[in-house]
């Protein structure tokens, strides 16, 4: 059986790492070179580098910043915001990304996941999808959250997995930075109509919440932030809950 990862985020505004409620009232939490050292050292499986400003300022991910991050890494790196083409993703594949998350930009241009599937791999390819619940089922939000679509979530995860992306990243608004766990129903309607992996991310506020959405979720990871920036708790704590719970996982 293969094993569930924990991956750590690091949004990154102005080379800092940040950390809000529902994408907003950003808080200072550190440098990201340091602190994706720190999470590797204590067990990550995978860390995720989010320019959540990019987007919605048009400029490019903060390359430089991910260039240090990532020689300072060994486990696999995430690289997302402001990839509006294959040629960003591949800026962002030189400067040591193992992964690129793209969001606004697929939906503007869903052929941004094809194209970059086809010159570097399904594998290198993420959407990154933030929902937020309308009645019974989820709208998709881009530009950090701030701009309603009128796209289904579970009907366009789908769309961007048939268009090459290899894994889905999948963000509850709602949830985001509450701490009251992740939206279990969102990820396990994703992770049941998709093939690739499905990271669930918002709302983790504690190990028990990781171990939910990978057993009733469907979910393949486990994405945290708030709960180790602020030393709620930690990967191993986590891990240690998730082997407790019979989840299969890299020891820490």
């Amino acid at each position: 059986m293969l094993t569930r990862r924990v991956v750590v985020c690091l949004d990154v505004k102005g080379g800092r790492v940040v950390k809000g409620t529902q994408f907003v009232n950003l808080r200072d939490v550190g440098d990201p070179v340091e602190l994706a050292s720190r999470y590797e050292r204590e067990g990550a499986d995978e860390v995720v580098f989010l320019d959540i400003s990019a987007s919605a300022e048009e400029r490019g991910t903060l390359l430089d910043v991910a260039r240090r991050t990532a020689e300072r890494l060994f486990v696999p790196l995430t690289i997302g915001g402001g990839i509006r083409s294959a040629n960003d993703v591949a800026a962002a594949l030189r400067a040591g990304a193992d992964k690129v998350s793209i969001n606004s930009a697929a939906v503007t241009r869903p052929e941004i996941l094809t194209e970059s599937a086809e010159r570097f791999g399904a594998q290198c390819v993420v959407a990154s999808i933030d929902a937020r619940r309308e009645g019974d089922a989820w709208r998709v939000y881009v530009k950090g959250g701030r701009e309603r679509t009128d796209l289904d979530a579970v009907e366009w995860a789908v769309a961007c997995v048939q268009r090459g992306a290899g894994e889905v990243l999948l963000t509850s608004i709602d949830r985001d930075g509450a701490r009251s766990g992740y939206d279990v129903a969102l990820t396990r309607a994703v992770s049941a109509a998709v093939h690739v992996p499905v990271v669930a991310s918002g709302g983790a506020g504690s190990a028990a919440h990781v171990c939910e959405v990978l057993l009733e979720g469907g979910a393949d990871a486990a994405l945290l932030a708030g709960i180790l920036h602020d030393g709620t708790s930690t990967v191993a704590q986590v891990k240690a809950a998730m082997r407790a719970a019979r989840i299969p996982v890299r020891a820490a």
